[in-house]
């Protein structure tokens, strides 16, 4: 009888506890389901052609979010390709070359600080850095805000998904005669692909969104930028500026920015679910051949 009471009340605990995480899911899933029906529902009337051939108007005139989206693209590529080099560097000497040394612990402190800094105040940063030398805002400016932002996420999920690959592969490579380097391009890197675009994946999709880091350094631009060394629209601030205007026109590109800037992620992932599983489905039908 008392091996039957532990019993039930062990089938009892789990049964409420599978109860509270479903509910807790639900939960989640409410408030994402309700906010993405909200955003489609006042954004996707929006969405036509001229939002994306003409300029942000003035009050009461039609117009659209091209110097914006050409804004934005412009910001997040040059964020990415000057940050994300850097923390697949970083995050391969941590796994690589370092993983117990001094200065490892050293820069993963510092990482995970910059992981979990605000990102107020690293526009802050850039702005007494960058900003207040050059007297004036600049695409350049907020690029360089949002490649701090990109290098902290990518150094770590570089470094946690080199660390999944196996050591055997490594040491396979070594045994071939390979050097370092090359077992690191060839081998290591191959294996952990998908992983590294996720991380990508996961910085772009962190600084499509960020507000607070562009109006410290890119500002905006209510027309056409002609160079990267002057303020430059861009989505995030946009919708930011005519989200708090009282002018209904404003309030509509709002919305239709905001699922822009959604769909955009949403193209992304499937991209990059798409491309590591053509790659993965390569490997193996070429060593499928080989055996």
């Amino acid at each position: 009888m008392k091996v039957l009471g532990l019993y039930t009340r062990r089938r009892l605990a789990n049964a409420l506890a599978m109860a509270a995480a479903m509910l807790s899911t639900a939960f989640g899933l409410l408030w994402l389901v309700w906010l993405l029906t909200t955003l489609l529902a006042r954004g996707l009337p929006w969405l036509q052609l001229s939002l994306l051939t003409q300029a942000t108007p003035p009050p009461g005139e039609a117009g659209g979010l091209a110097n914006a989206i050409v804004g934005s693209a412009v910001l997040t590529g040059g964020g990415i390709l000057l940050g994300a080099p850097l923390g697949i560097l970083a995050g391969t000497f941590l796994s690589e070359f370092s993983r117990r040394s001094r200065l490892s612990n050293v820069i993963r402190f510092t990482n995970d600080i910059l992981l979990s800094a605000p990102s107020i105040v690293l526009g802050v940063f850039v702005y007494e850095v960058v900003v207040v030398r050059m007297g004036h805002f600049s695409a350049w400016a907020g690029m360089l805000a949002l490649a701090v932002i990109v290098v902290p996420v990518v150094v770590r999920t570089t470094e946690e998904m080199l660390r999944l690959v196996p050591d055997e592969l490594r040491e396979a490579a070594a045994a071939l005669g390979a050097p370092q380097w090359r077992v690191i391009v060839a081998v290591v890197y191959r294996a952990a692909f998908s992983g590294i675009l996720t991380g990508v994946l996961l910085a772009l999709a962190r600084v499509s969104g960020e507000t607070a880091p562009l109006l410290f350094t890119a500002l905006n631009n209510q027309f056409w930028s002609s160079g990267l060394n002057e303020p430059i629209a861009n989505l995030p601030v946009v919708i930011f500026q005519f989200a708090m205007s009282p002018y209904d026109d404003w309030h509509h590109l709002a919305w239709a920015g905001a699922l822009l800037i959604t769909f955009g992620i949403l193209g992304l992932s499937i991209a990059s679910r798409a491309l590591s599983g053509a790659r993965g489905g390569g490997r193996g039908s070429r060593g499928s051949r080989g055996r």
